[in-house]
């Protein structure tokens, strides 16, 4: 959108409904624009040109809480005129150099106001960038980032021990920053795109037998450490997700109805969805004792507030157990493949763990077709009997 800034229209700036981001053109310099986000109160001027090569270029120049709108015009009529001269600026490195964004300020200035707000899994892109990405491609320029650099850099984290889909993270994510750049206009193509990935199989799944189970709940319903203990058994009554367990509210929990209500907020699938209460869940509650007390199930005396992790309790009880190859997450397995093995249906099983997804539920299909070849094996015995009586 073209119109001639003034002060007091950027600062009520917004970006419409249904669009991500926009800029508003300005009149009087050309090539100069004030991005807004979507959700964001961030506004920021920016010199649009092109470089030595040819290429659209997009240079920033400041906030519009840092400097006035007269000294971003007067910004961007320098810049324009020092990378005219001979192709260099001021500081002696090639416009191509200045002008082209790092992937740095891409990722502060563009990439985490518009998904911050939006991704409920930023703290790990967060994670990715800070630790694996912004090491090595920090200062680059998004335009000279290869495809071969991206996918040298997952090879060698996951040489250097991280595992093959940790890796594979590491280039999705590259991915999704040079498609939103794209989409963007700041580059003009995305290095990431179809990139290989490892795709090594990491689903491991393990299942408590019947003897393992036992010595696991003597260990749960005797240790000094009443409270991890029964988070433990809820989990295994529920099959529900370790951070939907410890953030679980007294106020969504109906007895009567014996249902457990998780909310979008704490759903992995984004979306609400109600958790049946068995018997055996139901006595895990009764033997909390912060109902009435405290907003949460799962209360960390200490601090009055719900648990943030237990691993290292529970890695002290599995071993305990006999069992130090069981992970919190398979309590959710087991779950699962008691439901199977009772004749449940896999798509009763995706409702009861809160699938979003029919194909994740899959895995427990083996389990299933062993289910039905039990059943198929009663119906057998009696054609045998029947065989057998008429001969």
């Amino acid at each position: 959108m073209i119109t001639k800034l003034d002060e007091t229209m950027i600062k009520n700036l917004t970006c419409p409904d249904g669009k991500n981001r926009i800029e508003f053109c300005d009149s009087v310099v050309k090539g100069l624009y004030v991005l807004v986000r979507a959700g964001s109160d961030v506004r920021t001027y920016f010199l649009r040109h092109k470089n030595d090569l040819g290429k659209t270029a997009h240079h920033k120049i400041g906030r519009t809480t840092d400097i006035t709108l007269a000294k971003a015009r007067k910004a961007a009529k320098t810049f324009k005129a020092e990378i005219s001269l001979n192709g260099r600026v001021s500081n002696g490195k090639t416009k191509t150099s200045s002008n082209a964004l790092t992937m740095a300020t891409f990722w502060e200035d563009h990439y985490e106001p518009f998904a911050k707000p939006r991704k409920r899994s930023f703290k790990r892109d967060e994670q990715i960038y800070r630790l694996q990405i912004k090491p090595t491609f920090g200062q680059t320029q998004l335009d000279a980032i290869t495809r071969q650099q991206i996918l040298s850099l997952a090879a060698e984290h996951k040489a250097a021990g991280l595992s093959a889909a940790s890796a594979d993270h590491i280039s999705k994510l590259m991915r999704r920053l040079f498609s939103l750049a794209l989409e963007w206009g700041f580059v003009e193509k995305n290095p990431a795109s179809r990139i290989q990935l490892f795709n090594e199989a990491n689903e491991i799944e393990h299942y408590l037998d019947d003897e393992e189970l036992q010595r696991l709940m003597h260990v749960l319903q005797t240790d000094a450490n009443r409270s991890v203990c029964q988070v433990c058994m809820f989990l295994l009554a529920t099959g529900c997700r370790l951070n939907e367990a410890l953030t679980a509210e007294w106020a969504l929990i109906d007895r009567d109805k014996k249902t457990w209500r998780v909310s979008a907020a704490k759903s992995k699938s984004g979306k609400a969805r109600v958790v049946p209460l068995t018997d055996a869940a139901l006595k895990v509650l009764d033997e909390v004792g912060t109902e009435g007390k405290y907003e949460h199930v799962f209360v960390n005396k200490k601090t009055g507030k719900h648990f943030v992790h237990i691993r290292h309790t529970w890695i002290r009880l599995r071993m305990k157990a006999g069992l130090p190859w069981l992970r919190l997450h398979d309590l959710r397995h087991t779950y699962a493949s008691m439901l199977v093995n009772a004749g449940q249906s896999l798509y009763a099983v995706q409702q009861c763990l809160g699938h979003a997804d029919s194909r994740v539920t899959q895995r427990y299909a083996h389990l299933s077709a062993q289910s039905l070849q039990d059943a198929a094996n009663c119906a057998s015995d009696k054609i045998m009997g029947a065989m057998q009586g008429s001969e």
